[in-house]
């Protein structure tokens, strides 16, 4: 009887998405991942999957306080870069994110199923055609500073994710609730007119242009935390949040030594009493050292050629990451000579993606396909896997221009490790035959970081994306401050806009395959592998539970 007052109550898609699921044509995941983007609560979710499938993966439940079982001091030390603590809504690196999420909270979050759960939202419901959303809001939050939160705190931040000036990644993630608009001859997004409407203190509307199903889990990205109404842009300086830590001490490039607020808190204490950052050096061997020398209990990441270091170390454990992290070769556009789409199109003629899993990843990572869309997306679609062609390649060239030999040269900065290199030393190999002759350009981290938006071709680490919709929107649609290429194609974001809007997973797969395909064809990125991540960390430290956009979630983490 229960089931069906939530199939009549819930959202009039949820009763398709239980049939598909008992006749299989979907994953447990994927029911779990929309059935709670619609608005069921994750226990109802989890019930129904169960009860049509029978025994699978139970819901990882909120943390709730306990005591150390032992005497040891539960603080927690973590090798990571430590980035500036400026904007939260401009943050560019998850690492800058795991200083601040622990002070400052997000509407909603993605636990390590991947399934989005409420956190400052209480709850949320969507209409039948998926541009209506109403969110609610918890009543019982309070700030550090003591001020209630409430609604007038979210049409802030809102507000100010969709300003274009602010330059936020959340102009790509909420574009349903954005207009184009033209500054100084380019194009970018703001708030469209009736996009937000207030309904009382606790409760707000969306309203959106296209139908959207990932409003939810977009404000679970890292760059959507909830700052203070009176944030004045540097959090820094200004660290008041929701959360269960305050920021007791902060030198960039150094540390970031969180503790536990002393403020009333609407959610369960966590364990651990502090979190320290540690800023050790940006490479993972110096991240390793530090743990051997036990200086830290834990490394944020590590590169795959520091696997057997690790695997020397006694008393600790490696955790291999599955996600959709890649790298992307890509070419802005409007930059020589990758604004000649045959280039583009020789360069990718060039490459054979079958190589660089083997040579870059000891054979750890998969072959991609060009299109920033792959088989741990639930709406992927496999394309004919292009093939190396040389011939083609030139005729190309010769087309372009090209003739005789093209020179170019590819940024660098190792952001994250000398995967990076290797994949670019790979291209270079791969693409000599044709006659184009690749400079590899070693520059360091902080100076990559200054020029990713702008260098004519660069190598770019890009981060896990549950839904393969939600970082083509981020980062190729027309105008968005993430859009690193220049990219810009009417025809490519009526089909993302499509793919966007359907709930139905067939449907949606077959709209991907026009998205996957235009990215595709108009060769703006060479992405011929997914790449593999890991973290270490020392045995005493229990309750940690890989998380594929590696936000920390220290709620359960415990030192025995």
């Amino acid at each position: 009887m229960k089931d069906k007052k939530l199939l009549s109550d819930a959202h009039p898609a949820l009763p398709a998405l239980v049939k598909d699921l008992d006749n299989h044509p979907q994953s447990r995941r994927h029911f779990l991942r929309t059935a709670t983007l619609l608005g069921v609560s994750a226990s109802s979710a989890y019930l129904l999957a169960s009860k049509i499938l029978g025994d699978g993966p139970g819901l990882i439940p909120v943390a709730s306080a306990q005591e150390p079982e032992s005497a040891r001091e539960q603080i927690l030390r973590v090798a990571m870069t430590v980035h500036p603590l400026t904007d939260p809504a401009k943050y560019e690196f998850t690492e800058m994110a795991n200083v601040t999420r622990h002070i400052c909270e997000s509407l909603t979050y993605s636990n390590p199923d991947g399934i989005t759960m409420p956190q400052l939202a209480k709850s949320w419901s969507a209409s039948a055609d998926l541009k209506t959303w109403t969110f609610n809001l918890r009543r019982d939050v309070q700030w550090h500073n003591g001020d209630s939160f409430d609604v007038e705190d979210v049409l802030f931040n809102i507000n100010r994710w969709l300003n274009p000036t602010i330059g936020s990644a959340n102009l790509g993630s909420f574009d349903a609730m954005t207009e184009s608009v033209t500054y100084g001859g380019s194009t970018s997004k703001r708030k469209r007119s009736g996009a937000i409407e207030r309904v009382d203190r606790f409760t707000f509307r969306l309203h959106t242009a296209q139908p959207t199903l990932s409003i939810p889990e977009n404000f679970a990205a890292y760059f959507a935390a909830i700052v203070h109404r009176d944030f004045s842009g540097h959090f820094g300086n200004e660290p008041v949040g929701t959360g269960p830590y305050r920021l007791a001490e902060y030198e960039e490039g150094k540390k970031a030594i969180l503790k536990r607020s002393g403020k009333p808190y609407w959610g369960a204490q966590p364990t651990l009493d502090e979190i320290h950052y540690y800023d050790t050096g940006d490479k993972p061997v110096q991240m390793l050292e530090a743990l051997a020398r036990g200086q830290v209990d834990m490394v944020y990441s590590m590169d795959v050629r520091t696997l057997e270091l690790a695997n020397a170390l006694p008393d600790t454990s490696i955790y291999e990451i599955k996600s959709s992290a890649t790298g992307v070769a890509r070419m802005n556009v409007k930059q020589a000579p990758f604004d000649n789409i045959d280039v583009r199109k020789a360069i990718q003629a060039c490459i054979d993606p079958s190589a660089f899993p083997t040579q870059s990843f000891n054979g750890r990572g998969s072959i991609a396909e060009h299109h920033h869309v792959g088989p741990m997306h639930p709406e992927y679609y496999e394309l004919p896997r292009l093939t190396q062609d040389y011939d083609r390649a030139r005729e190309l060239l010769k087309l372009a221009g090209y003739g005789a030999g093209l020179n170019i040269t590819i940024d660098c900065g190792n952001t994250n490790g000398l995967w990076q290199q290797s994949i670019c030393q790979i291209i270079k190999e791969q693409l000599a035959p044709a006659g184009i002759n690749l400079k590899v350009n070693i520059i360091t981290k902080s100076e990559y970081w200054k020029i990713w938006k702008t260098t004519p071709f660069g190598i770019t680490t890009w981060g896990h994306r549950s839904l393969g919709t939600m970082v083509l929107n981020l980062a190729y649609r027309t105008g968005v401050p993430w859009n690193e290429t220049g990219y810009a194609n009417p025809d490519f974001d009526a089909a993302l806009d499509k793919a966007n809007s359907l709930i139905n997973i067939e449907q949606r797969r077959e709209a991907m395959k026009d998205v996957q395909k235009i990215l595709q064809d108009d060769a703006i990125i060479i992405q011929p592998v997914w790449r593999p991540a890991f973290f270490v960390a020392r045995d005493y430290v229990k309750g940690l539970v890989p998380n594929a956009s590696r936000l920390h979630h220290f709620e359960k983490v415990t030192l025995t």
